[in-house]
């Protein structure tokens, strides 16, 4: 992939760019191996890749700059501004959003927030587009709520410029950190959720709620969990750290039982939504603390699917995962270092197999995912 802002030294985030991507799947795989060295594992699977460019369904956007002028992209960290809307990662419908945002901007008086000053309103823009119907998302991340009025006013201008979005939302985000929204959620449009579409089955997309920025291999990622857990004899599953539920809903049947668990309420609503689209009346979606919720249970289901963030499932759900030993657990990590450390803690389950998907080309980071078998 040729990167301008990589070549100028601007940017350097893809720290492997400069690799082949064959390399980089070979590095990944070989820290992936060291970090599984002392575990046995029976099949190891060639690992999943997708596009080298143009991959990425959202954009995170700091707003720097002037309201006259802004920039769209991020800080160094001496507080030096880049605008990131050539990056090519991004794929090429985003580039006419970008340019209407920012004459839209000043048409809006929304002034770029400025970090050292503590000064200005508009901190963040983030948008996700769909793979379904092109469809996007856009979300103003404000300091407060004193804009509000000036962007509704000059919001059908925007809306004539780019139909392609579907859902405007403000963000609320009042505190000055290195933190990307608050909790206060303000729609501009009446659609709140974007519709998408992974291997048939039908996903939604809310402010607030966590969604793959890799389509293309988070569908691979979501087609072998389903192939992997319907070889099983399985009729009661949990999905834990379920987010929209894109494991669950690809794994379940009609027939089975299945409870999926997420802390966040936006990523639980979509997860019903789906369901109910599906018809799939045996799937039950609960927003609370998935360590919190397995370790009160005592009817233990045939098949425990983890999806945790980075920091892994922990200590207290090993030790309960251990106690209650479910004939099956699936892991899927996009940390494998925590991953591994968890396995560890699963002294009675064997590793069945494990396969690399390459989410974050041109980076070290990877997703994995595993299929651990009670012995």
């Amino acid at each position: 992939m040729q990167c301008a802002l990589y070549d100028a030294g601007r940017c350097r985030s893809c720290q492997w760019l400069e690799q082949p991507l064959a390399t980089q799947l070979t590095a990944k795989m070989d820290h992936l191996h060291h970090l599984l060295a002392g575990v046995s594992v029976a099949e190891w699977r060639t690992p999943v890749s997708g596009p080298a460019q143009g991959f990425r369904n959202k954009a995170k956007m700091v707003v720097s700059g002037s309201v006259e002028k802004p920039l769209l992209g991020m800080l160094h960290r001496d507080g030096t501004p880049e605008d990131l809307t050539d990056c090519p990662l991004y794929p090429d419908s985003f580039a006419p959003v970008f340019a209407a945002l920012k004459p839209f901007i000043a048409r809006a008086g929304l002034t770029p927030y400025n970090v050292a000053r503590k000064r200005g309103e508009l901190k963040y823009l983030l948008l996700t587009e769909s793979q379904q119907e092109g469809g996007m998302m856009l979300r103003f991340v404000l300091r407060s709520e004193s804009k509000l009025a000036q962007l509704r006013a000059a919001l059908p201008w925007l809306q004539a410029q780019l139909p392609q979005l579907k859902i405007i939302s403000v963000n609320i985000q009042p505190v000055h950190m290195a933190i990307m929204e608050g909790e206060t959620e303000i729609f501009l449009t009446e659609q709140q959720a974007l519709a998408e579409n992974f291997n048939g089955v039908p996903l939604w997309i809310r402010p607030q709620s966590f969604f793959q920025t890799n389509p293309v291999v988070a569908s691979a990622l979501y087609a072998t969990a389903r192939e992997w857990v319907r070889a099983l004899p399985v009729t009661h599953m949990w999905d834990l750290f379920c987010g929209v539920g894109g494991f669950g809903l690809h794994c379940a049947t009609p027939e089975m039982r299945l409870t999926g668990i997420e802390i966040a309420p936006e990523a639980i609503a979509c997860a019903t939504q789906s369901a109910e689209v599906l018809g799939l009346h045996n799937l039950h979606f609960q927003a609370l603390d998935s360590t919190q919720f397995a370790t009160a249970q005592q009817d233990v289901p045939d098949l425990v699917l983890v999806n945790p963030p980075r920091r892994g499932i922990g200590a207290e759900l090993c030790d309960y995962l251990s106690r209650m030993a479910p004939p099956f657990i699936v892991y899927s990590s996009c940390n494998a270092q925590s991953m591994a450390k968890d396995i560890q803690q699963l002294p009675g389950y064997r590793i069945e197999r494990v396969q690399l998907f390459d989410m974050f080309p041109h980076t070290a980071h990877y997703e994995v995912l595993t299929l651990l078998v009670k012995q």
